[in-house]
């Protein structure tokens, strides 16, 4: 069902909308056990599953760890509301079914990898860059965290804030969600990774409504508000909020170098150099 080495197999999530084709982009080094860890990727704008894929070889490698990366490809998910926002709104603005959300969709191909038997890991990491990092914050503050061992989002043009005084996507609220997601959500130990350099304040993929604005002028501002507002949110309820804001030095909106910082932060305990990240120019994808 995996391949070793590089794989891309289409893919069906029928409790969703089977009319929604995916594609599956995995990879499978020959080092890898059973027993390794599992790497669940999300990409960018782009919907490049295969490269950001790509970005996670070298660790996978080292490491011995099975990537896989669900792709919500631009024909059959071509706006923000399909991806970024999950799909659960229905065009009317109502929410649609839980179950035929977006958000479910990788913890659902993770399931179906450990039936088949190719993993028996029972939890995942996961990471989501851009686009990806808005998607993989919105799964933690809509899903069950009972297959996820470890979350980490890279530069977010805008965040779905923890609180319910705003509509969703801007806040939790109208869609069905309470007290116990948010608690669940400002309890998790989430890293997010703020390029230092991604600090345009306009730009084609820069989201730009007034709730986005009222976030920050740029994505770096918006992370740190968004850290704020976990915190702000964890003591209202009396708990502590275990997020961890990682400012990324000479890193931009770069989703390679941010999935080999993930990587080394996971893996090797250690925040890597941009030199080593291979970072490029600030606005790179």
């Amino acid at each position: 069902m995996i391949p070793y080495g590089r794989g891309e197999q289409p893919w069906l999530d029928a409790a969703c909308d089977p009319k929604r084709p995916l594609t599956l982009h995995s990879y499978r080094p020959g080092s890898h056990q059973p027993g390794s860890p599992v790497v669940l990727v999300q990409h960018g704008m782009g919907r490049n599953g295969d490269e950001y894929r790509d970005f996670w070889i070298e660790a996978a490698d080292k490491h011995g760890l099975l990537i896989l990366a669900t792709t919500f490809g631009k024909a059959a998910w071509p706006e923000a509301e399909h991806y970024n926002n999950g799909l659960v709104l229905d065009d009317a603005g109502n929410p649609r079914p839980r179950d035929a959300w977006a958000y479910p969709i990788p913890l659902r191909v993770f399931a179906q990898v450990r039936a088949a038997g190719v993993t028996t890991r029972a939890k995942a990491h996961v990471f989501g860059h851009s686009a990806g990092g808005q998607f993989v914050h919105r799964m933690m503050a809509t899903q069950p965290h009972d297959a996820v061992e470890a979350v980490t989002i890279g530069n977010p043009g805008w965040y779905t804030l923890p609180r319910f005084d705003l509509a969703f996507p801007a806040g939790m609220s109208g869609i069905g969600l309470g007290e116990a997601e948010l608690g669940a959500l400002v309890a998790f130990p989430m890293t997010i990774l703020a390029g230092a350099l991604d600090v345009e304040t306009a730009g084609p993929s820069l989201p730009s409504q007034p709730a986005a604005i009222a976030q920050g002028p740029h994505r770096f501002a918006r992370a740190h508000n968004y850290i704020a507002e976990g915190r702000a949110a964890a003591e209202r309820l009396g708990i502590t909020c275990p997020w961890h804001l990682v400012p990324v030095p000479g890193v931009g909106h770069d989703g390679a170098a941010m999935s080999r910082v993930a990587a080394a932060l996971w893996f090797e305990n250690r925040l890597i150099t941009a030199e080593e990240a291979g970072a490029v120019a600030a606005g790179a994808l």
